[in-house]
C-alpha cells in the first residue's frame, strides 16, 4: 500500500512539474543560437568530429572539422591546431578589410557572418576561434546507460518536489557514465567535486560516494534544492551547478538582473568562461535531445534498471569474507558497489561498519539478512583497520615512495585519489597497508638499544644519528623526523628520547 501511495504521488508530482517546465525553463531568445548549437553537438557529430565555430557567438560556426578515429591525441590536436589557424589567418584578412577575391576558407568564413560584419568585429573574432568536440556518440551510449537510473532519478527528483527536467544533468556532466572523473577530480555521474561532495556523502579513501549513482543522485538533488532556494531562480540554479551559486549571484548583481540571457550576454568575471555561459543552454539542448530520443537515435537500446537489495553490515568485514557469504566472485561484488575505493579491495581496509552493501534481488536466493549471517564471527572485526601513511619530504617523489616502501605508483596514486604525479613536501601520502620500508634491514643486534617498551621510545646515545636509528628500528629517516617533528638535519643530543613507532592512528 505504501508502495502504491508513493507512485501515485510521484506521478501528481511529475504531471504538476511537467505543467510548469516551461515556467521553470525559460529558453531567452538571445540564448538559442547556443542551444541549437549544443542540440547539434549532442546529435551530429561524433568524438570523432567536431566543430570549429566562434566562442562568444554560438551561431557562426565556420567548418566541421572530422579526425582520424584511430590517431593519436597529439596527431588529432594537429588537425585542430591547423583547421582553426586556417580560420584565424581568413579572419586577420577580412579584418583587413578585403572583401573581392577571397579564397574558399576566406568566403566561407566570410558567410558564416551576418551581412555587414565589420572589420574590427572580424579582428576581434581572431580571438575567439574555438574547437568544440562532437559528442553525439557518448550522448546515445549515455541515452542507453540512462535507463538503469532514471526511475529512480526522477522518484528522487519527486519527493524533493523538484522539476523532472532535471533528470538531463547527467548528461552534460558525465554522459550518465558512472566511473567518470574528470581533470579537476570531479567524479562520477554527477561529476561532484571533493569539497561539494563532502557536504553530502563520505568521500575519502575509503569510501567515496560519489562514485554510487544512487547515492549521488540524493546529494545532487539536495544540492539542486539548495541552489534555488538561495538564487530563487532554476536556470540560475542550474547554473549554479556548475559555476557556483556565490559565483551566479555575483553575476547577477554585476549586470542588475536574474535573468539567464542578460547574464550570459553581459557578465564577464573572470572565472565566468566558456563552460560556465554556456551550461545552461547544453542542459535545455540536452533535454530537447533526451525528451526526442527517437528522433535524434532511432533504434536506441535503453538499459533496464536493476532491483538492488542493500544489506547493512553490523561489523567491519573482509571484502573476501562478504563475496562469499554472498555468493560473489570479488570482482562482481566491486561492479554492485563502486563506492568501496581501491583499499577495500585490496584488502588494505575492511568493509566498514554499517555500510550498505548493493546486491541485485535476483542474484539473492534468500532473505538478505540470512546471507550476512554466514559470515564467521572470525571475520567480524571491532574497529577498522588504521592507516600507514608517509610524510612527504623534500626531494621526495612517488616513485622513491613507491621503492622505498615495496609499492607501486599507480597503487599510491589510486590509494590517494591522484590523479597526477605532482605532491608537496609536508603533505602525508596513505600507504598500502602490507608495505615494509626499503630496504627491508633487520634490527641490530651487536647491543642492546635504550628502549622504552611500555612507550616505543629510544633514548639517544653518544654517535646515534637519523640514519643509524632508522637502520636499527627499521623505519626510515622521514618517519623518524614526522614522529619527533623534527627537521632532516636535525641536531641529536646524548638522552634525547625518540619515538620509533608511529603515534596512534584514527580509525576509519
Amino acid at each position: 500500500m505504501k508502495g502504491m501511495v508513493r507512485g501515485f504521488c510521484f506521478a501528481i508530482l511529475v504531471a504538476l512539474s511537467c505543467g510548469a517546465a516551461a515556467e521553470d525553463f525559460p529558453r531567452p531568445a538571445s540564448l538559442q543560437p547556443a542551444v541549437q548549437f549544443w542540440t547539434r553537438v549532442y546529435s551530429e557529430v561524433s568524438t570523432d568530429q567536431g566543430y570549429i565555430h566562434d566562442a562568444s557567438n554560438l551561431a557562426v560556426v565556420y567548418r566541421q572539422v572530422d579526425l582520424p578515429a584511430m590517431a593519436s591525441n597529439s596527431v588529432r590536436e594537429r588537425r585542430v591546431r591547423a583547421a582553426k589557424q586556417e580560420i584565424v589567418n581568413a579572419l586577420q584578412t577580412l579584418a583587413s578589410g578585403k572583401r573581392d577575391g577571397l579564397s574558399a576558407t576566406e568566403a566561407q568564413v566570410l558567410g558564416a557572418w551576418p551581412a555587414g560584419t565589420s572589420s574590427q568585429r572580424f579582428a576581434a573574432a581572431t580571438r575567439d576561434v574555438r574547437f568544440q568536440l562532437g559528442q553525439s556518440d557518448r550522448f546515445r551510449a549515455g541515452m542507453e546507460r540512462s535507463g538503469q537510473w532514471k526511475p529512480f532519478i526522477r522518484e528522487v527528483l519527486a519527493e524533493q518536489g523538484l522539476p523532472p527536467e532535471l533528470d538531463v544533468l547527467p548528461h552534460v556532466e558525465s554522459s550518465f557514465n558512472p566511473d567518470a572523473w574528470s581533470r579537476v577530480a570531479a567524479a562520477g555521474m554527477w561529476q561532484f567535486m571533493p569539497a561539494t561532495g563532502r557536504q553530502f556523502m563520505r568521500v575519502d579513501h575509503v569510501v567515496d560516494e560519489r562514485m554510487d549513482p544512487f547515492t549521488a543522485t540524493e546529494a545532487a538533488a539536495r544540492l539542486l534544492k539548495r541552489n534555488y532556494a538561495v538564487t530563487e531562480s532554476w536556470p540560475l540554479a542550474v547554473t549554479g551547478y556548475n559555476h557556483g551559486t556565490t559565483g551566479v549571484l555575483r553575476a547577477a548583481r554585476a549586470v542588475g538582473s536574474k535573468d539567464i540571457g542578460v547574464i550570459v550576454a553581459r557578465y564577464s568575471g573572470p572565472a565566468f568562461g566558456f563552460a560556465s555561459r554556456n551550461f545552461y543552454a547544453s542542459f535545455l539542448a540536452a533535454l530537447d535531445v533526451d525528451r526526442n530520443a527517437a528522433r535524434y537515435f532511432p533504434g536506441l537500446q535503453v538499459q533496464q534498471p536493476v532491483d538492488y537489495a542493500l544489506l547493512p553490515l553490523d561489523a567491519y568485514v573482509p571484502v573476501k569474507d562478504v563475496a562469499r557469504a554472498l555468493g560473489l566472485d570479488v570482482a562482481e561484488l566491486q561492479r554492485y558497489n563502486p563506492a568501496l575505493r581501491e583499499p577495500i579491495w585490496d584488502g588494505d581496509k575492511h568493509v566498514p561498519r554499517g555500510y550498505p552493501v548493493r546486491v541485485p534481488r535476483d542474484r539473492l536466493a534468500g532473505l538478505p539478512q540470512s546471507y550476512l549471517a554466514a559470515i564467521p564471527a572470525s571475520a567480524r572485526h571491532g574497529q577498522q583497520k588504521p592507516d600507514l601513511t608517509h610524510r612527504i619530504a623534500p626531494g621526495d617523489s612517488l616513485w622513491t615512495i613507491a621503492r622505498r616502501y615495496g609499492t607501486t605508483v599507480a597503487r599510491l596514486k589510486a590509494l590517494n585519489g591522484m590523479r597526477g604525479n605532482n605532491i608537496r613536501a609536508g603533505r602525508t601520502l596513505i600507504l598500502p597497508g602490507n608495505v615494509m620500508p626499503e630496504p627491508a634491514l633487520a634490527a641490530s643486534h651487536d647491543s642492546a638499544p635504550s628502549r622504552s617498551a611500555a612507550n616505543d621510545v629510544y633514548v639517544i646515545r653518544k654517535g646515534d644519528s637519523l640514519w643509524s636509528i632508522a637502520r636499527r628500528f627499521n623505519v626510515s629517516q622521514q618517519q623518524l623526523v614526522a614522529w619527533n617533528a623534527l627537521s632532516a638535519q636535525a641536531y641529536l643530543q646524548p638522552g634525547q628520547k625518540l619515538k620509533i613507532t608511529a603515534p596512534a592512528l584514527s580509525q576509519i
